[in-house]
């Protein structure tokens, strides 16, 4: 399994992302799977890469929490929770986009 997972530096939501996914990926016995960070620089990179905002999270290359249509920029996230809008999916989100 390949995971990536796309942020810009401006983002405060990317080391909670990534923390929440390291959780997701033990708890669902991928714990030797590697999280790939990959910075996204500029609008320009944006575009070329279809970042639809930060934390991006790619499984396999498919974003599992992807809106088509989406427009591509450096802008932070908002995701759907059980708890409201949030900067990044929760871990039980993330097991489930992993099963």
């Amino acid at each position: 399994m390949d995971v990536l997972l796309r942020y810009f530096d401006g983002c405060p939501n990317w080391r909670l992302a990534e923390q929440r996914l390291r959780t997701a990926l033990d708890g669902t016995g991928h714990g030797d799977v590697a999280i790939v960070l990959e910075r996204v620089e500029t609008s320009s990179d944006a575009g070329r890469v279809g970042f639809t905002g930060s934390p991006t999270i790619l499984l396999d290359g498919v974003d599992p929490f992807g809106h088509p249509g989406a427009p591509a920029g450096l802008s932070c996230r908002l995701y759907p929770t059980a708890d409201g809008l949030a900067g990044s999916p929760s871990v039980d989100q993330l097991v489930e986009a992993l099963s």
